[in-house]
């Protein structure tokens, strides 16, 4: 093996390797300062995802340092922001509040083995070359989801806004309820706390995109607090003592009934966390006009948890919020990533006795300013002029999700997604044909009120592939404009331009619909029969039993011979 050959076959197993060959001077500035600013954003937000999971802060912190530097090298993305996520956080809550006491030792043990076993499972994805499954998720279902669980996330941190006791659930019509009859028990220093920070936020944001606002309102949220020693004097809910230093390497406590436990929420976080990663990661990297390799995004993020877990990491996945600061920062390639993780490596080992007195009031609205920007209104928008039937597809799971929570919402998401998929494939586009007047060009007579039919023929096109699937739907279709002819039926002229492939059982009802219509003397006809569905055909005998004279490059050769027969 040449030296260029095995350099290659490194690569594709370490794509960072690429950027690290080719690294460009000129790309530093960019990397460093987005490294800086997203470390700004990320501890804030690491800290408070990590309470969103009903995890101890600085587990967040943990899962923002060796994480990020496992897929900086194994993740085909240059820009995409590793770490905890909001949406990955709610599933681990909901997922893993159901098997231990939120909170407990046994609770943040799942919580690590959970991170092991959504690696585990991303990485043999990937290895198995299953990244293409993603494409079964609708954007309107996935998009109502996210708009569900971004509510649900927002207002499961209203107890942390308004300073009271209230209950862990995703049912938010019970929080409001139980929020509105306790409005004399609020602390009105944590809700002026956690307001002043959103708005705090909402105004930074405004000003610029690049500008650290999770870090101003914390930090400046911190100052008061210590300053009038809240804590003691008003109560105010903080942070506490969090462990300085870098956790030790150790695996996870294998448990097989927790692992059997755990596997439907791993499975989903998965899933979730990797559609998450890869929709952000391949618009920014359309826009920087490189490629991203679905499975290998899968290994990159699969040993990213896997190594993760081994540092008690929560689960992580790619953030909407911080990769877009990451890009409007400058980061050119993965050592921006690199760069936050040491950063923040530092603060662990330096920086601790600065978080203590962080308020969660704070943390509270960190997360609702980021997962209220979920909330897809423009898709709303959108499908309403475009599509209502996926608008409707939208509005299902997104009120599914608010009535059943994350866990369903996400299983019947996906579910609902697969059978839309099938939906569409057993139930495809046709067209009844006709030809527009001084051309020889044929069209779906719906849609264009020139094109002219002939009389005892029928020219039909279905715009998918026929299988077992739409094996019925083909049959009927034929009946249903047959029947709907002003003239008999004499001939039949299939234009198979859009049918990429033909099964056995599609086959099968074409021998049968030939040997219905020879029985009535009608003649079947065929046009733009591509070279795959041909070799079925010819294979099973149809091209023989039907006559190679009936095949025709095009519609308008194929309807002249249908009319001659007709005719004759």
């Amino acid at each position: 093996m040449t030296q260029a050959a095995f350099n290659r076959r490194v690569s594709q197993w370490i794509p960072a390797l690429e950027w690290i060959r080719n690294y460009q001077r000129g790309d530093l500035r960019g990397d460093l300062i987005a490294g800086i600013t997203v470390t700004m954003m990320l501890i804030p937000q690491a800290m408070s995802y990590a309470m969103l999971a009903g995890l101890p802060p600085y587990i967040g912190l943990y899962a923002s340092v060796m994480p990020l530097l496992v897929y900086a090298l194994f993740g085909t993305s240059r820009q995409l922001a590793v770490g905890p996520v909001a949406m990955v956080a709610l599933l681990v809550s909901s997922g893993v509040g159901a098997l231990a006491p939120i909170g407990s030792e046994q609770y943040i043990a799942m919580a690590i083995l959970l991170a092991l076993m959504v690696g585990v499972i991303q990485f043999l994805m990937g290895a198995f070359r299953l990244g293409f499954v993603t494409n079964f998720m609708s954007h309107p279902v996935i998009s109502g989801f996210t708009s569900a669980a971004a509510l649900i996330i927002g207002f499961s941190q209203l107890k942390h806004l308004v300073g009271l006791p209230l209950p862990r659930t995703e049912n938010i019509a019970e929080t409001l309820w139980l929020t509105l009859t306790q409005v004399n028990a609020m602390d009105p220093i944590a809700l002026a706390i956690g307001v002043g920070g959103i708005v705090l936020l909402l105004g930074l944001k405004r000003i610029s995109s690049l500008l650290p606002g999770a870090m101003i309102a914390v930090a400046i949220a911190t100052l008061v607090v210590w300053g009038f020693n809240l804590d003691e004097t008003a109560g105010v809910s903080i942070v506490g003592q969090v462990p300085a230093g870098f956790p030790e390497f150790s695996i996870p406590t294998l448990s097989w009934t927790s692992i059997v436990s755990l596997l439907p929420i791993a499975l989903t976080i998965s899933i979730v966390g990797f559609i998450e990663s890869i929709a952000v990661a391949k618009k920014i990297a359309s826009e920087k006009r490189y490629e991203i390799d679905a499975n290998k995004e899968l290994v990159g993020l699969g040993l990213a948890n896997i190594v993760g877990s081994m540092f008690k990491a929560m689960p992580v996945a790619g953030g909407f919020g911080r990769t877009a600061v990451n890009r409007n920062a400058g980061a050119n390639t993965g050592l921006a990533a690199v760069i936050t993780a040491v950063l923040i490596g530092v603060a662990l080992v330096f920086l601790t006795p600065l978080f203590y007195y962080i308020p969660n009031a704070i943390l509270a609205s960190v997360i609702m300013v980021a997962v209220f920007g979920l909330i897809d209104v423009h898709e709303v928008k959108h499908l309403w002029k475009v599509k209502r039937d996926d608008l409707g597809l939208l509005i299902f799971t997104f009120v599914a999700t608010l009535a059943l929570g994350v866990k369903y919402g996400i299983f019947l998401s996906v579910g609902l997604s697969m059978v839309w998929f099938v939906i569409k494939t057993t139930r495809p586009h046709y067209a009844v044909l006709g030809k527009l007047p001084e051309t020889d060009q044929y069209r779906n007579v719906k849609r264009h009120e020139l094109a002219e039919t002939t009389p005892n023929v029928l020219a039909l096109r279905f715009d998918a592939q026929f299988y077992y699937g739409n094996v019925s739907f083909l049959k009927d279709t034929v009946k249903r404009e047959e029947a709907r002819m002003v003239s008999p039926l004499k001939a039949l002229v299939l234009d198979a331009s859009a049918v990429n492939q033909l099964d056995s059982s599609a086959d099968t009802a074409l021998h049968e619909l030939l040997r219905d219509y020879r029985i009535r003397n009608v003649d079947l006809f065929f046009s733009h029969v591509k070279g795959p569905v041909m070799e079925v055909m010819k294979r099973s005998g149809f091209v023989q039993s039907l006559g190679e004279d009936h095949f025709f490059l095009t519609t308008d050769e194929a309807v002249q011979a249908a009319r001659a027969y007709a005719n004759g």
